[in-house]
């Protein structure tokens, strides 16, 4: 009886999140209490109330699943998320803040995002990928596979376009090599592109983190082939040669958002428009906030998106620092819980699945707060259990519902 009722067994794990929703259809319904006339409709929290209420059922349904079922199922329902997923490139429509892309399928009057479901049959083959090395990660040869089973749907989540979802595969991605024991140096070096294609805008600092990444492949010589090595050399001069070419080929507004994240008063009244009423929404907040649904920047339509990417601004302005504090807290709490039974997992399928999901969700946490006060460029993506969205709530549910299963034996004090 217990086994079937892990979920409660796991309270702080469950609790934390069927916190944080709460918290979040609560946010959701202030998001809603506008003075002016706005899209966003004020039963919204409704919506996001009935959603949840299926997720907790998901929840207790899914968690009573056999553990051994999703490490026999993983390629399959990775497959078919990937498949799924690639429709939405040729019948995808959008909707809400996605409007121009192509992120939901539509099935009669439902629309849902198969990039969601994309994340978690993701991580389970990635999971059953890793676990399945005896030797584990010794050499970036070892990364290969792994990395073309995650840029699969990266790239065709990145054709939708849906830049801040295709993120989430990347967090998935180093922290499920990370559990799978990676060495630092080696995801350093896996990771060395992405960085040296941010960087290459300066000559000489791109410069000088080619010849530090040709150094540490020189003192690293003895655990990675010189073929290994010349191809990371490689990978990042090409990376920082295709810079410009691809800089030039993103869409304006793309391009606006890096720069007003550079310097936002460059266009306050266009694409700095956002980060601008975000940070001061949040600043106004103070210590204790202007008050439950009392936001000014909020009623008087100022701060965009003030349901979905942008509730964090909503819970800076009306609940102050101590809410944010608070807030933040309580993921700390969940990701703290996260890593504890990924530690206790007896299975290394189990632990690289928990600790994947936690990068998902980290990357959504760290881009979307980020974003909202200015660290970070602006990119559409929600804050996990927060924000308003029906396929985003219900699917981390659901990759919340496969850790308890998998954790269903594990005993935390």
């Amino acid at each position: 009886m217990l086994a079937a009722l892990s979920w409660i067994r796991h309270w702080r794990f469950t609790g934390a999140i069927l916190l944080l929703s709460l918290f979040g259809v609560a946010m959701v319904y202030s998001a809603g209490v506008k003075n002016v006339p706005s899209p966003i409709t004020q039963d919204i929290w409704m919506r996001q109330a009935a959603v949840l209420a299926g997720s907790v059922l998901v929840l207790v349904v899914a968690s009573r699943i056999p553990r051994s079922w999703f490490e026999l199922c993983a390629y399959a329902l990775y497959l078919i998320s990937v498949a799924v997923l690639g429709l939405t490139l040729v019948v995808g429509t959008g909707a809400g803040t996605a409007e121009g892309t192509t992120t939901y399928l539509a099935i009669g009057g439902f629309q849902f995002q198969p990039s969601e479901i994309a994340k978690v049959g993701t991580a389970l083959a990635l999971a059953k990928l890793l676990s399945g090395r005896r030797d584990g990660i010794a050499t970036i040869r070892d990364l290969l596979f792994p990395a073309a089973l995650v840029f699969l749907p990266l790239g065709l989540v990145a054709l939708q376009p849906d830049l801040g979802t295709a993120l989430a595969f990347v967090g998935i991605f180093f922290a499920a090599i990370f559990w799978a024991g990676a060495p630092w140096p080696l995801i350093l070096f896996t990771a060395s592109p992405a960085l040296s294609l941010i960087i290459s805008f300066n000559i000489w600092i791109w410069s000088s983190f080619v010849v530090f990444i040709a150094f540490g492949l020189y003192l690293y010589r003895r655990r990675i082939r010189i073929v290994e090595s010349l191809g990371v050399v490689l990978a990042n001069l090409a990376a920082g040669t295709i810079a410009q070419p691809l800089w030039n080929s993103l869409a304006d507004y793309q391009r606006n958002r890096i720069l007003v994240f550079l310097d936002p008063e460059i266009d306050p009244q266009g694409a700095g428009w956002q980060i601008v009423q975000s940070k001061v929404a949040v600043g106004s907040g103070g210590l204790l906030g202007k008050g439950f649904t009392e936001g000014t920047q909020k009623r008087l339509s100022f701060l965009p998106e003030q349901h979905t990417d942008f509730i964090f601004s909503v819970v800076g302005e009306e609940l102050g620092f101590v809410g944010v504090a608070l807030t933040l807290l309580l993921f700390c709490w969940l990701f703290f819980w996260m890593i504890r039974l990924a530690q206790a997992m007896e299975r290394p399928f189990s632990g690289i699945f928990v600790f994947a999901i936690l990068g998902a969700w980290l990357t959504h946490v760290v881009i979307n707060v980020g974003m909202t006060v200015g660290v970070v460029p602006i990119t559409g993506i929600p804050l996990p259990f927060i924000s308003y969205g029906g396929s985003f709530l219900l699917m981390s549910w659901a990759a919340a519902a496969i850790v308890v299963a998998l954790a269903r034996e594990v005993r935390l004090t």
